[in-house]
């Protein structure tokens, strides 16, 4: 059967701040490297573009890591499934950019939109997007997202979308046997895996990781996850060290501090990617070139819609990571 036949759903789990040398630098056969060990929680590093510029330099990247034992589940389910080695954040920047390319495949800006920054646009920013696109085939999709957790309010026809819904609905939809076509899940503040925003807050890694092996665990003990792709990724590199430079893909021609314009827009540093499906690949690593538009491209396949910029149209699909005549 085709990927089409058997592919009913597709999870995007979004979590936040970590690249790959990060959390898996240390993973058997891997392209990783080795650094200290990190704490959790730690403060949380400049991650604009400005730091991304800097990365390499004396006050840049921050090089530490977790390791299995931080992290024991997310190496569970790349023993069992598929990790991309090659993954990476399609913006050299932070949060807000890169999630607007998972949705929309898209960004018309480089940093966090605020009122200061008024070298790029300013939200809501009219965008074609795989919502959208989703809708327009008639097929369903969900934001499972508490206020402020994903950025779908920044896409103009998004904003007021009812398909907008807290993310324990997540729980409760998959409880009576329903998932969209595609969805999007964001993990509520303090399991996000964002480093902690007020000082004295405890743990964030391990609780994070809980949370979202808890809705993956909700999916494979269902009736759907025989019909279901969960991707599990991270927005961005938070400031911390990668030792993979990124392919320079296109520039910034937008203004900004000092050394913006004509510096590297996409890709950003690589972040992690896991596959869990009963059709990925059992402890494969994927060394083909993947980003979040990757992702993106992945659904538009899986659900016949059209292809909306160029940057869909020579981006990989994710296929490598699965194999279709298997369920396991």
């Amino acid at each position: 059967m085709s990927a089409s036949d058997l592919v009913k759903h597709v999870v995007i789990i979004v979590k936040e701040n970590h690249t790959f040398d990060n959390y898996f630098g240390r993973f058997p056969g891997v392209n990783g490297a080795q650094f200290p060990q990190a704490g959790d929680p730690t403060p949380d590093p400049p991650h604009d573009h400005r730091a991304w510029l800097k990365r390499n330099g004396p006050t840049g990247a921050v090089r530490l890591q977790y390791t299995q034992r931080d992290i024991p589940l997310y190496w569970a389910y790349a023993r069992k499934y598929t990790l991309c080695d090659h993954y990476f954040t399609d913006v050299a920047s932070q949060s807000e950019p890169n999630h607007l390319m998972l949705i929309a495949a898209d960004s018309p800006i480089i940093d966090n939109a605020s009122p200061h920054r008024a070298y790029q646009p300013q939200p809501p920013y009219d965008l074609p997007s795989l919502p959208a696109a989703l809708g327009a085939g008639g097929h369903d999709w969900r934001n499972y997202a508490d206020q402020n957790a994903s950025y779908f309010h920044h896409i103009a026809n998004l904003v007021d979308h009812p398909s907008n819904v807290p993310s324990d609905q997540f729980d409760r939809d998959v409880g009576n046997g329903y998932l969209p076509a595609v969805c999007w899940l964001y993990a509520p503040e303090g399991q996000s895996e964002h480093p902690p925003r007020n000082p004295g807050a405890g743990p964030v890694v391990g609780p994070g990781m809980q949370w979202t092996v808890d809705r993956v665990s909700k999916v494979g003990n269902s009736p759907l996850w025989g019909s279901t792709v969960i991707f599990i990724t991270w927005d961005d590199w938070g400031g911390w060290h990668d030792h993979v430079d990124p392919p320079n893909d296109s520039s910034w021609a937008g203004g900004g501090p000092k050394d913006y314009t004509g510096s590297q827009f996409r890709y950003g540093p690589r972040v992690p990617c896991l596959v869990v499906s009963p059709y990925a690949k059992s402890g494969y690593i994927s060394k083909v070139r993947h980003s979040h538009v990757s992702l993106v491209k992945f659904c538009c396949a899986q659900f016949g819609v059209p292809l909306w910029n160029d940057r869909l149209k020579s981006a990989d699909d994710m296929l490598d990571c699965f194999d279709f005549s298997r369920q396991g």
